[in-house]
């Protein structure tokens, strides 16, 4: 196997952390720097996170997250958020290629007016689809890059995002995707990999 096909193998959602173990913000930074080349529509880059390891602040979106022991136990947890307003950015994120001229003036006021108005006219639904889609896509690499780097994560859904939204101050614009708990996994009682299916299963061609 090459070194992805065993990463992506070794990646599992880690269900306990061996309590007390911190993830140096330094850490962190070089797991998003690695993150930030994640795939997003129109490199619009709709993900935003916050990282609680405040102890406090980890009380309250345990409180938000029903409860869940692992929230407690992990070095940090991460809030993965999506912006339902990410095409406004459309024009900072084609200013470097306008300043290089590898676009001129003309295709960067013709890229604003059509991601622009590609997003209104699908309306809030599918901004907030798309917030949340691309957040996702952003979050998978972010844990694949993390088991990288020799951490362990567990995406988690389970949480009120209201809760959630007025313990950390998250604008309106900005919903929550998911969870990820991020430590050292504490594989004293491994529990097998949950089944996975045939590729049959879930794969057609041409047709469903």
């Amino acid at each position: 196997m090459n070194d992805l096909t065993t990463l992506i193998k070794s990646r599992r959602s880690a269900n306990r952390f061996i309590e007390g173990i911190d993830i140096p913000d330094r850490t962190l930074d070089d797991i998003f720097n690695e993150v930030k080349y994640a795939p997003s529509a129109f490199n619009l880059q709709h993900a935003r996170y916050v990282v609680v390891k405040a102890p406090d602040l980890k009380d309250k979106v345990y409180e938000a997250a029903n409860k869940q022991h692992k929230i407690r136990t992990a070095s940090a947890v991460i809030v993965v958020l999506g912006n339902m307003r990410a095409y406004e950015e459309v024009g900072r994120m084609n200013e470097g290629f306008l300043s290089l001229g590898i676009i001129d003036k003309l295709e960067y006021d013709q890229t604003v007016e059509e991601v622009t108005r590609f997003y209104k006219e699908r309306g809030e639904s599918f901004m907030r689809d798309e917030a949340i889609r691309n957040a996702s896509l952003s979050a998978m690499m972010l844990m694949l890059v993390a088991k990288d780097k020799g951490w362990d994560t567990c995406p988690m859904i389970g949480f009120d995002p209201e809760l959630l939204r007025k313990a950390l101050g998250i604008p309106a614009e900005y919903v929550p995707a998911m969870l990820i708990a991020i430590g050292k996994e504490d594989a004293a009682k491994p529990r097998p990999r949950g089944y996975r299916k045939p590729v049959l299963e879930f794969v057609s061609y041409d047709r469903f």
